[in-house]
């Protein structure tokens, strides 16, 4: 009985049923806030999932130039490293599904390997948009995933345990009894937001699938159900973005002030979302050189900055 449970956990609440819906209705909050803020309407509730139905519908086209079988498996391999990276981050409860020391570091490596797949296929799809969308992931990716590294080991740092469950069960009480620690807390968890959007390629770090440039960067050559495999898994990416950063930095699933933790869960990741949402509408697209001076300039000082005032603090002997 118990090993029934623990399926339909993985296959439907808290595992990949729920992230494909929560990852739909996320992204049709992401594009009403951003028309909202544009003052255009946006889309309806069923849009999100319109556009899946009809991709999944349509015809998969492969270029010649392409390599057939590796054209085909890149999807699915973004896909599972998302929603594996998913198991790890608490939803319903201060306990996530799978849990133990360092699933920190996993769950970070996971979701670098999305990005990883889009570079790989555009290579692989060896047309001049595509390929240039792909390098641009890769140049991208430099710049922001040590930031993004380095943000959420500030609090494992403080707390001295890389379990994601274990940092968001403990933080919100240790920074009631520390509350100096809020500053490097604070200063990373901004930091994790900036980097995530870059993470995600959303404006104005949209650099490798830039339309007016690149026509869909790596995604050119994707269409039917492998553009749809593609386009779910960033969404998912964004729910589970936003998940790691609300179990890291606010608490995750922890009950807040009598709201029971899954409400509390979707509450501190819609906030999240809000903030990529508000970043995405407020700022343009940047260079990929200006991408990679802010990403080295200003993430990663601020981000080393976080982790230096936890180290004083804690092994210097100021507090």
């Amino acid at each position: 009985m118990n090993e029934f449970l623990f399926i339909l956990q993985i296959l439907i609440f808290p595992g990949f049923l729920f992230l494909m819906v929560y990852a739909i209705f996320a992204e049709w909050m992401d594009r009403k806030l951003f028309a909202r803020m544009q003052n255009r309407v946006g889309p309806p509730l069923w849009q999100p999932l319109a556009d899946l139905i009809k991709l999944f519908s349509k015809e998969v086209i492969i270029p010649r130039s392409a390599g057939h079988y590796l054209y085909i498996l890149l999807p699915y391999f973004a896909f599972a490293a998302v929603v594996t990276a998913f198991f790890f981050i608490p939803v319903w409860s201060s306990q996530a599904l799978y849990s133990y020391q360092g699933d920190l570091v996993v769950v970070a490596y996971l979701l670098t390997v999305p990005t990883l797949v889009l570079a790989l296929s555009g290579w692989n799809s060896a047309t001049a948009y595509s390929i240039l969308g792909g390098i641009r992931c890769l140049t991208q990716l430099f710049a922001y995933e040590v930031p993004f590294f380095l943000a959420l080991l500030t609090p494992a740092l403080l707390l001295g345990t890389w379990n994601i469950s274990e940092i968001s069960r403990n933080l919100p009480s240790f920074l009631v009894q520390n509350p100096f620690y809020f500053i490097p807390v604070i200063l990373s968890f901004l930091v994790g937001i900036v980097a995530l959007q870059g993470k995600l390629e959303r404006k104005p770090f949209d650099i490798p699938d830039a339309e007016t440039e690149l026509v869909a960067g790596p995604f050119t050559e994707y269409s039917g159900r492998l553009l749809a495999i593609f386009r779910l898994s960033l969404d998912m990416e964004m729910v589970v973005g936003a998940s790691l950063l609300s179990a890291i930095f606010l608490g995750g699933a922890n009950s807040l002030i009598g709201i029971p933790g899954f409400i509390a869960y979707l509450i501190k990741t819609l906030i999240v979302i809000f903030i990529l949402a508000y970043i995405k509408a407020a700022l343009g697209r940047i260079r990929i050189d200006q991408m990679i001076s802010f990403g080295w300039k200003v993430l990663a000082p601020l981000s080393l900055l976080g982790m230096l005032i936890v180290v004083l603090f804690r092994k210097g002997g100021i507090l």
